[in-house]
């Protein structure tokens, strides 16, 4: 009987040959056939460097999410409170999922279909999350062009949404720090009136006219229009009165759109021998961003304000239930789980690389980068606060109204403003670059390794394929009313409860059905040292728990998708339902589909989809045997393990 053979790689033997054909001659036939197999498919591609590996790590799991995200949560929901159970989340749930992707690219040298093998009726895990991780890659990449749009509007002297003197703007344009054109609401406690400021009564001599009056100035929302909001919805969007109404393809959009795809592109058309030189860039230079723009805000007026009502505990918030599900939510996302990202990065590492040590290390950066970037957008923040005379609460807020309103808004206020303009945008396209193309990494090593023989070697024809199609399904999200169909993909398509869901599914189906025990045994051969054991009560008992927890919490306290005050129809629900459910329903449908598809009885097709199945058609599968299982013979004359 054939073993595995010294250097972990699994030999399959197929069917003896029929003829005349000595025992002599069939090895030699056989050799012959591996060495022609080995000449036609591409070797797999490696790690230049640990250091590769783990600045590509930190790009794709730190992103947008840890600037625009993290820190809008943390202050709404206690402040320094929240931290709690946001590392609570990330110690028992967040970091270990984490740990156990990469393990699992390591341990089999595949991609994120590959690796189920170990588990067969949980295939469907690894189909929902390419299909997820195709619409991610398709409509995250439209926030990267909207960043390159307005980073090339901010290569200007005058930045073109620091006030109303442009042809998109309406007669409502009103910068809400334009206080000396502010209107005077004035009362005396019965009646009310308003003073509109002029060039003969200017703001200095109003208040003196009205002497018997309480005269403030307030900006009234209700009838301002900022001219950082007109540039966004007037010029960048010139968005639509609804989904309904898609009205024409933004040529400025769709042309930085395109730009993005191209960079994308040429940042992993080469494998990972390539993307590690990309990484040194897009994974550091963020961080030296992050420290200049930081540096800036804590100068600024009113900072320490924005800071303090950042970092403030408001312990009473510990006993909501939903701020326990927003950490949750946080960390589970920004990680990048359920996608086979981590497990793609982790797959091009040496078998015996501790990536144990390097996972903890990662998570930890990423949570404190977390942190790190609430204090450089708070800061400004404070600012804004201070120079409208508004509360913090009033001006702070999360996802693109950040990136593309609030920052904006305030940079304008700054000397030589477009320079902060230019360094805040760059560093949002590196932040998103990097989570970009490791993503597009993810999906594509998963189909490549799945398809070696007709992918491999076809790869940069294969990508370009694919961001050509994801190309133009990202222009329904570029055309006037783009903004509501990104809203309806990122709400449906690859967050919520999908993704939840698809977590869930991985965890159980490694550390119940593969089993966690077979899984340290596998992590043992690798590092020479079995893992703490806490690692095991995380896989099989806390992090399913969580992540089940904030699925029913989610799906008990539903509420669909609105942009501002616009309520979707019906019927772009249901089409944001199929999307969602074109990935997570893959679960359950190759469940069914390999339950019937395998003969026998019901006792044995349990037995075989729930074994680890190392059978590959075709001759030699680069795969590491599981310590944990021996050789045994097959009926039909292969050797399975």
């Amino acid at each position: 009987m054939p073993s595995p053979s010294n250097d972990k790689e699994f030999i399959e033997l197929g069917p003896p040959p029929t003829g005349d054909a000595s025992p002599g001659s069939n090895g030699r036939m056989l050799e012959a056939k591996l060495a022609d197999d080995d000449d036609a498919m591409p070797e797999r591609d490696s790690w230049n460097s640990k250091m590769e590996f783990v600045l590509a790590c930190v790009g794709q799991c730190i992103g947008l999410g840890n600037v625009w995200r993290f820190p809008y949560l943390c202050f709404k929901n206690g402040g320094g409170a929240f931290l709690v159970p946001f590392f609570f989340t990330a110690i028992f749930a967040g970091i270990p999922m984490y740990f156990m992707e990469l393990a699992l690219g390591q341990w089999l040298s595949v991609g994120g279909l590959g690796i189920w093998k170990i588990a067969p009726i949980f295939k469907g895990v690894g189909y929902a999350s390419t299909v997820m991780a195709f619409w991610l890659n398709t409509y995250y990449i439209v926030i990267l062009g909207w960043t390159v749009f307005y980073l090339i509007s901010s290569l200007t002297n005058d930045l073109p949404w620091a006030d109303c003197d442009h042809s998109w703007n309406t007669p409502r344009c009103r910068s809400a720090y334009a206080w000396n054109t502010l209107p005077f609401n004035c009362t005396d406690g019965s009646t009310w009136f308003e003073v509109n400021v002029t060039k003969e009564h200017n703001a200095s001599v109003i208040p003196k006219l009205y002497s018997g009056y309480n005269c403030t100035q307030n900006y009234d929302q209700d009838k301002f229009i900022s001219p950082v909001e007109e540039f966004w919805t007037k010029n960048a969007l010139q968005i639509t009165n609804g989904i309904d109404e898609p009205g024409q393809v933004r040529w400025q959009l769709a042309l930085c759109l395109l730009v993005v795809w191209v960079m994308c592109y040429f940042c992993i058309w080469k494998g990972v021998q390539w993307t590690g030189k990309i990484v040194y860039v897009t994974a550091v230079f963020p961080y030296i961003l992050l420290s200049i723009l930081l540096v800036r805000g804590l100068t600024l007026p009113g900072a320490s304000e924005g800071i303090k009502f950042y970092i403030t505990p408001k312990v009473e918030k510990l006993f909501e239930s939903a701020v326990w599900v927003d950490a949750a939510s946080q960390i589970l996302f920004s990680y990048g789980l359920g996608l086979g990202t981590g497990v793609a990065l982790g797959s091009y590492n040496k078998y015996h690389n501790n990536v144990y040590k390097d996972a903890v290390l990662i998570s930890c950066l990423n949570s404190s980068t977390s942190v790190f970037a609430g204090f450089v957008i708070f800061s400004v923040v404070g600012f804004m606060a201070h120079s409208q005379k508004r509360h913090v609460s009033q001006v702070a807020h999360q996802g693109p109204g950040l990136a593309f309103l609030a920052y904006p808004s305030a940079v304008a206020q700054l000397p030589i403003s477009p320079l902060w303009a230019i360094l805040f945008f760059l560093m949002l396209l590196t932040l998103g670059m990097d989570s970009q193309f490791c993503t597009m990494e993810g999906f594509f090593t998963a189909l490549i390794d799945e398809f070696p023989r007709t992918l491999r070697r076809r790869r940069e024809l294969f990508i370009a394929v694919v961001c050509a199609v994801s190309y133009l399904i990202g222009l329904s999200m570029v055309t006037q009313g783009g903004m509501f169909v990104f809203q309806l993909m990122d709400f449906y398509s690859a967050s919520g409860i999908t993704v939840l869901l698809l977590i869930f599914f991985e965890c159980i189906a490694i550390s119940w059905a593969y089993g966690v025990n077979r899984f340290y045994d596998n992590l043992r051969d690798m590092f020479g040292f079995y893992p703490s054991v806490f690692w095991k009560f995380c896989w099989t008992i806390s992090t399913p728990t969580i992540t089940l927890g904030v699925v029913l919490f989610s799906a008990a306290t539903f509420k669909p998708v609105k942009y501002g005050n616009y309520e979707f129809p019906g019927w772009a629900h249901a089409i944001g339902g199929i999307i969602g459910l074109s990935s997570i329903t893959c679960i359950p449908v190759y469940m069914v589909y390999k339950f019937l598809a395998t003969e026998g009885s019901y006792r044995h097709r349990v037995k075989i989809l729930f074994r680890p199945d190392f059978h590959h058609d075709g001759g030699r599968l680069s795969m590491h045997q599981p310590p944990a299982y021996s050789a045994i013979p097959r009926t039909d004359g292969a050797v399975r393990l």
